[in-house]
């Protein structure tokens, strides 16, 4: 569990609606087989070295999924999944997998497109909501149902909502789409007058508001799927009886135990056929121990008999940021007409007059492939593959970003001076695009593994963007006269990349 001030991140601006995709409609498509599929959710708890690495990749071994999301991966994602033996990791969305990663246009860090065989995928979200005031303990220190409810309104359904409204439209699709993660709230089903007094915490039923909201929103719980009764099959996941660590953070010996680890979905056909917890040996429930275990949270890997569906048609870059010299690999759904083609362009160009390369794609419909372009003549700048018809009318543009080699992030301020109460506004590019790369505010040149941020803002997993920090980030809302530094910080660690220094003027 991670405790988050709320900040200006992806999802906010998902719920803004300035970010939902609209997908093309598919090409049509053959049928696909029934696959078994099995997913994981795991939260390591700070990068999972509390206690012992190789005990996070031995349980995600032993536990054997096909998608793995990560919680509190902390720029570990890669040496897990190097270590576990997975060939494909995305630091976007903290995501493993067996099978290919698309990364479709207009996502924009809400969900990746597992490719489980060429033109039939499914959608995976990867979630961690915010640990403030964590409803459970709230209630064992006295607190109201009103205002735990309450709370959980304010706090975790606006964390969630963005991450729905992506998903819901995939759905729509006829795609099997899958939200799984850190929930830090229990389930509604779990609080009910059958369950009342269970554990401590549980003094009346609950109808907690994220649960609440993916069922009316038509996702299934896979944990209840499977087992429907909670007074026998509690299937708890917070918080794991690991070794308590001398150098961090332990969970309370009256932490209230409870399901925040969740896995659920919507969407197509995805039937839950089994779910089971990992966790350490002799733990409540656990199917797959590891010994010593290396969290203070159990993971959860659920299976899924699932019919993947087509993609919309696309056009996807990886990696989104590319140093020059290195390839770009361009990944596509095409309808599969005569004369179609992926076109390099420059950000917002028009194919027909910008193209700096091109390649054509077979006929023949659908089409599903890849292709490789060579960076070594493109110059550093923001870029967009477009797939195109026969007449260069764009069918679709994913971004990609091309940097020298090494570069830092272009960062900076929009002003170098604000009045005390104007918004600090933050501009980066070419930036790493990590899940939960973050800019935070210190006072001028101090050090962000010492010193305590003023405030801070994700960037929404974004290479290029635009943010403020204002009211809503910098809790002593204004910033005093004085001198002060901005940070580009990866991956809610403390590691800065690049920086800039602003005045607030008295």
């Amino acid at each position: 569990m991670v405790r988050r001030i709320a900040s200006l991140t992806i999802v906010a601006l998902l719920a803004a609606g300035l970010l939902i995709p609209v997908l093309s409609p598919a090409p049509p498509a053959t049928a696909a087989p029934r696959v078994r599929l099995s997913l994981m959710t795991f939260n390591i708890e700070y990068g999972g070295t509390v206690i012992d690495f190789d005990k996070i990749v031995q349980a995600v071994v032993k536990a054997d999924a096909d998608v793995v999301g990560i919680n509190e991966g902390y720029a570990h994602v890669r040496k897990i999944a190097r270590q576990a033996g997975y060939d494909y990791w995305n630091n976007r969305l903290d995501l493993i997998s067996r099978y290919p990663f698309i990364d479709p246009p207009g996502a924009d860090g809400s969900y990746l497109f597992v490719e489980l065989s060429p033109g039939q995928v499914v959608a995976v979200a990867n979630v961690h909501l915010s640990s403030s005031n964590y409803g459970p303990r709230r209630i064992l220190d006295g607190w109201s149902r009103r205002k735990v409810l309450r709370t959980e309104r304010n706090v975790r359904l606006p964390d969630l909502r963005p991450f729905v409204q992506a998903l819901e439209p995939v759905a729509a699709a006829g795609i099997p789409s899958f939200l799984l993660g850190d929930m830090n709230s229990p389930s509604h089903v779990d609080y009910t007058a059958a369950t009342v007094e269970q554990r401590p915490q549980i003094r009346w039923p609950v109808a907690w508001p994220v649960s609440r909201l993916l069922e009316r929103r038509g996702f299934v719980d896979s944990w209840h799927a499977v087992h429907p009764d909670p007074t026998v099959d509690e299937g708890l996941t917070w918080p794991a009886s690991r070794p308590r660590s001398p150098d961090s953070w332990n969970p309370r010996k009256d932490a209230p135990e409870d399901r925040i680890d969740q896995i659920w979905a919507t969407g197509g056909t995805a039937t839950s056929v089994e779910s089971i917890v990992v966790g350490e040996r002799g733990g409540p429930g656990v199917s797959i121990a590891v010994k010593p275990w290396g969290s203070d949270h159990r993971a959860v890997r659920s299976s899924f008999d699932v019919i993947p569906g087509p993609p919309p048609v696309l056009a996807a870059a990886s990696p989104r940021l590319v140093d020059a010299g290195d390839d770009v690999t361009v990944t596509y759904h095409a309808p599969g007409t005569v004369g179609e083609r992926l076109v390099i362009v420059p950000a917002g160009g028009d194919p027909a007059a910008d193209a700096i390369d091109a390649q054509t794609t077979p006929a023949g419909s659908p089409v599903d492939g890849s292709v490789v372009f060579p960076t070594v003549s493109i110059a550093q700048g923001s870029y967009e593959v477009v797939l195109v018809d026969a007449a260069d009318t764009p069918l679709s543009r994913g971004p990609f970003w091309v940097r020298i080699p090494g570069g830092a992030p272009e960062f900076d301020t929009t002003e170098w001076a604000f009045d005390v109460g104007e918004r600090i506004g933050v501009t980066w590019r070419f930036a790493p695009g990590n899940r939960f790369d973050w800019i935070g505010v210190y006072e001028r040149h101090a050090d962000p593994s010492v010193a305590y941020y003023e405030g801070y803002i994700y960037t929404g997993a974004r290479e290029e963007g635009v943010g403020t920090l204002g009211r809503a980030a910098i809790p002593g809302w204004p910033l005093a006269p004085g001198r002060y530094t901005v940070y580009y910080l990866l991956n809610d660690n403390y590691r800065e990349i690049a920086a800039a220094d602003f005045v607030v003027k008295s």
